[in-house]
């Protein structure tokens, strides 16, 4: 993502391996949410990625002086409200709840992300959109809850706030797709990261959460920022780039894959009958829907080409 020379050769195999990268999430996540207050994780993983993108802070400064008062505020709500409010909810929610189902749930993404793009953007949404996004909030429900008739408070919650996340991330897209017309994705990256920092530094001072996270949780902190963080992104757009966005939206099938065999071989959660088919209606109707919408004349969605590679938000 931080370099400008792009390759023609393709490379679906790169994208799948972000998309790997980004399953190991609650491997890394769920350990370091039962150890600390989510506010804390949040914190720490922007303080990290930060420094790691400090040589590119400058120049996307200067880019974001030339913006209008509009980009502005959409800068500071995407550090504010996708990087900062949505990675603490994400947190929250392996907290109490299990480690398969926020990442699952995150597959929602694009369903809110379209929602948005129509709201904010003013794009238009056909008839045949709510043929996807109906199956794939059914399958939500399903996966939420192990027996779908016996709605449990903490399942329930956890599951608002993975949805929560989900939505404010699909926010963070629409809004990174309206300053692309201004800032490369590089600059929206580094200023992501810079706006929220000081929004989960206040976070952090609001509930009073530690900041000090011990030695013991240093590797697993910098390893949430590294790997399924700055490096999963970074692949990511990089193999876009070089890649048709039919062979990749089936190549990003590895993220919810990875999560669950995480999830079930090495974290011991289970997921009954009715989970798998939540889990497979969530991936296979999400999927669907961008590979439709990439491949078919006559989209359900009317989106902006141009803006295209902003999709992981």
């Amino acid at each position: 993502m931080l370099g400008k020379k792009v390759s023609s050769a393709d490379r679906t195999w790169l994208v799948a391996c972000s998309a790997a990268l980004w399953g190991t999430d609650g491997l890394l996540r769920k350990p370091l949410a039962d150890a600390l207050p989510a506010a804390t994780v949040v914190f720490w993983e922007h303080v990290i990625v930060l420094v790691l993108l400090l040589p590119w802070l400058p120049a996307a400064l200067r880019a974001l002086r030339r913006c209008s008062p509009r980009e502005w505020l959409a800068v500071v709500a995407i550090g504010a409200g996708s990087s900062a409010a949505a990675t603490a909810m994400f947190t929250a929610a392996f907290r109490v709840g299990d480690a398969v189902t926020p990442l699952v749930l995150q597959k929602l993404q694009p369903v809110f992300a379209v929602l948005a793009a129509y709201v904010l953007l003013r794009e238009r949404v056909r008839a045949g959109y709510f043929v996807f996004a109906v199956p794939a909030l059914v399958g939500a429900w399903l996966l939420t809850f192990p027996d779908p008739l016996d709605v449990r408070v903490t399942a329930a919650r956890a599951a608002l706030l993975a949805v929560g996340a989900a939505a404010l991330w699909a926010g963070g897209t629409v809004l990174g797709r309206y300053v692309s017309r201004s800032l490369a994705p590089r600059e929206v990256t580094v200023l992501r990261f810079a706006a929220g920092l000081p929004a989960a530094a206040v976070v952090v001072w609001l509930q009073g959460a530690p900041v000090a996270v011990g030695w013991g949780n240093a590797t697993g902190l910098v390893l949430l920022a590294v790997v399924p963080g700055l490096l999963a992104l970074s692949l990511y757009y990089l193999g876009l780039r070089s890649t048709p966005a039919s062979r990749a939206t089936l190549a990003e099938l590895a993220f919810p894959a990875t999560a669950a065999v995480i999830g079930v071989g090495v974290l011991g959660h289970h997921l009954t009958v009715t989970q798998w088919l939540g889990f497979a209606l969530v991936v296979g109707m999400v999927t669907t829907l961008g590979w439709h919408e990439r491949v078919r004349r006559v989209p359900v969605v009317q989106e902006d080409p141009r803006r295209e590679e902003m999709v992981a938000g």
